[in-house]
């Protein structure tokens, strides 16, 4: 299913998708969230911009499903709104305004009309390139919402202040979280670099949970992360699994 939202802070409507899990109206239960960036290439490839990551099929073969929410991007504020810095080639950073509605917004609108687990450690966002950055900002700068991120392929390449504002971040905030990293060698511009320097210190910084995951094969590619997403997913629910 999919609803749309008024996004007045950024003067825009947005299309919202919504994964139910396959035995939610039959079930009881309360299931955990994961909010995804670049909703358009999640669940239909009519959608994508550059292919679709078929998580609905994935999801819809295993038994332990939680709800999966996209957000579409902005078009062609994308780049700006995954963003929370100024940047001299792209402009005004939108992502910490973007963050906000996200937190603010969005995610009260999720637990009001579905039945979620709405603590941090049932709550979790993702995205790729763009959408990776901005997903591990809102670990960075919201770590009470979000107890798990999923940084795959993020663009720390547009971020060179990143590892000077991991360390102006408050520990007691981050210990608990959960941080998954994912590149492929095949993608240049130096990130598998980045990634293992974010890693690191964000594992030295907070001692937070951290696991690094690294594709020999991988390339910068909606292909590539459609064949990582359920690594991702088993990750992110292994708590849940287990109890």
């Amino acid at each position: 299913m999919y609803t749309s939202m008024q996004i007045t802070e950024l003067n825009i409507k947005r299309r919202i998708w919504v994964y139910l899990p396959g035995d939610y109206a039959i079930s009881e239960k309360n299931y955990p969230v994961l909010y995804m960036q670049d909703g358009q290439n999640l669940f239909d490839v009519k959608s994508s911009f550059s292919g679709e990551w078929q998580i609905d099929e994935y999801l819809d073969s295993i038994d332990y499903a939680g709800i999966v929410v996209g957000i579409d991007n902005g078009g062609d504020i994308r780049i700006n709104e995954y963003n929370p810095n100024d940047s001299e080639e792209h402009g005004i950073g939108l992502g910490r305004q973007y963050l906000l509605v996200v937190v603010n917004i969005l995610k009260p609108y999720i637990d009001k009309h579905f039945r979620t687990l709405p603590g941090p450690g049932h709550t979790a966002i993702a995205g790729s390139s763009m959408g990776g950055l901005i997903s591990f900002y809102a670990g960075l700068f919201h770590p009470k919402i979000f107890g798990a991120v999923g940084a795959i392929s993020p663009s720390f390449w547009l971020a060179p202040e990143l590892i000077s504002q991991i360390d102006k971040m408050d520990v007691e905030g981050h210990k608990n979280q959960r941080y998954f990293f994912y590149g492929g060698r095949k993608e240049g511009e130096n990130l598998v670099e980045l990634l293992e320097a974010v890693s690191n210190r964000m594992k030295d910084k907070f001692g937070c949970k951290v696991t690094l995951d690294i594709s020999e094969k991988g390339t910068h590619s909606e292909s590539s992360w459609r064949k990582m997403f359920p690594t991702f997913y088993e990750w992110l629910m292994k708590k849940n699994i287990r109890n």
